[in-house]
This record gives structure tokens, sequence and C-alpha cells, in this order.
């Protein structure tokens, strides 16, 4: 009776390792398009797996999403890798740079428009936390 009681213990320490420890490395990929520039947001972030994202897209080169632009044009074969968005789009629109928020939402939803693919509506990309 004493063995089966320790086998029981065990099975249930197994499972709980399962259930709550497996999650949290298999979410290791979820990534949220955050921007200290934005100060009082309506909505989370939004949830953005990168590499789950570009490989569904066939996206191979960065500088499809990272652009550069260099007096008004776009800069073809460099890329913004390890900038912030805000380093060039600030929060309210300046000059001929586009707001922060315009930027993000146009670049992404843009994108998913003219694909008709992904999400396009606030929900998809920013659930709220219940």
């Amino acid at each position: 009776m004493r063995k089966r009681m320790v086998a029981v213990y065990m099975a249930m320490a197994v499972l709980v390792c399962v259930f709550c420890f497996v999650p949290a490395y298999g979410q290791e990929d979820i990534v949220t398009l955050e921007d200290s520039a934005f100060v009082d947001q309506q909505r989370p972030p939004a949830v953005f797996r990168h590499d789950e994202h570009n490989e569904k897209a066939e996206i191979e080169e960065c500088n499809v999403c990272h652009h550069l632009y260099q007096d008004g044009n776009k800069v073809e074969d460099d890329s913004s890798e390890g900038q912030g968005c805000s380093e060039c789009h600030h929060v309210e629109e300046e000059h001929s740079t586009k707001a922060l928020m315009k930027a993000y939402h146009d670049l992404c939803t843009g994108c998913h428009r003219d694909k008709n693919k992904g999400p396009v509506t606030c929900g998809e990309c920013h659930p709220r936390k219940n």
C-alpha cells in the first residue's frame, strides 16, 4: 500500500512539472512589440512571435519590416535591426515622419490587408488580459 501511495505522489509531481514548467519554456519565443515611447496605452502591446511570423509570411529579408529611409527614399539594401521604431518615429507626427502608432499599424495591418492574411483588428493583435 505504501509503495502505491509513493508512486501516486511521484506521478502527481511529474504531472505538476509537465503542466507548470513545460508551457513556460514553450512560450520563450513570445515577444511583445513594446515601445517605451507609449506612456498611456489603451491596450496591451501586440503579441508577436517573430520567427514564426516570418516563416509563415515567407519573409527572408529583415528590411521588409526593419526599413530605413534616407532623404525620403527607402534604402533597399539596409536594415534598421536593433534600432527601436521610436528612434525615427515619434508619438506625435513630426515633419515627414509618420507618428509611431500609425507607423506600426500601417506596416503591420497594411501588409496583412495587402496579402489578405493575418490579424487586422485591435483585439487580434492586442488581446486584453482577462
